[in-house]
């Protein structure tokens, strides 16, 4: 008896790990490199070990292939910059999202892949600049979503805050900056931060916070950021 419980057990495990849901996040840079991108992927581990996801991290472009990506639910762009995938890389992105996968964007995400137009309605927005890092006032829309639903309406919080040009008009935007609590502020009262939206047969989450280190131990970012990734794996 005591062998047939041990073989069940290993085969139940098996097909339990086999089925848990899998996180791809690619940190390539082909511009400016942040020196957070090592701290948000310990983050992102850490919170797959807590709440049942697990996550595989690369820099490697290479993983983006029809077939590798079938494996994934949620693919995060983690402070990429500049062009990272080359033509049949994007289309093996491009052909994963059409089939249902979702994609999470942090921060530099928007600072990525700036000559290939589909990347730029997917993430939302296109970086413009940044002022220095400040703290500053962002407030919540009244959509609820789970990437927001733990933060007051009014939250204060210090990183480097992007202006975006290309701003999509499709996307559900979640967290406005208040551009009168900092200094270099370019999008007026409309200065979306974090944002989602159902896209071209996929679904897809990005937050401008994650410029610093010190940002993935904060509470309230952590949540963000565990918000963001149960939308992405539709939970």
């Amino acid at each position: 008896m005591k062998w047939l419980l041990s073989f069940l057990f290993v085969v139940i495990n098996g097909w339990a790990q086999q089925h848990v849901d899998r996180v791809l996040v690619f940190t390539k840079t082909e511009g400016f490199r942040h020196k957070s991108i090592e701290a948000g992927v310990q983050t992102f581990k850490a919170l797959g070990e807590e709440h049942g996801f697990n996550v595989f991290h690369t820099e490697n472009a290479a993983q983006f292939t029809n077939e590798n990506l079938k494996q994934f639910k949620v693919v995060v762009f983690l402070n990429t910059t500049g062009n990272v995938l080359n033509s049949l890389q994007e289309a093996a992105l491009q052909r994963y999202v059409n089939q249902g996968g979702s994609f999470m964007g942090v921060h530099a995400a928007t600072d990525t892949e700036f000559d290939w137009p589909w990347y730029g309605k997917l993430v939302g927005a296109y970086f413009e600049n940044h002022p220095k890092p400040a703290k500053a006032i962002l407030k919540k829309t009244p959509y609820a979503h789970q990437a927001t639903a733990h933060l007051e309406a009014e939250w204060a919080h210090f990183d480097e805050w992007y202006n975006f040009k290309s701003i999509s008009s499709d996307i559900q935007v979640l967290l406005f900056l208040d551009e009168s609590s900092y200094s270099g502020g370019e999008n007026g009262h409309h200065h979306p931060i974090a944002w989602c939206q159902e896209f071209d047969g996929g679904r897809m989450f990005y937050t401008g916070l994650g410029h610093t280190a010190e940002a993935y131990n904060d509470t309230n970012v952590k949540q963000h950021l565990l918000g963001g990734i149960l939308y992405c794996l539709r939970r």
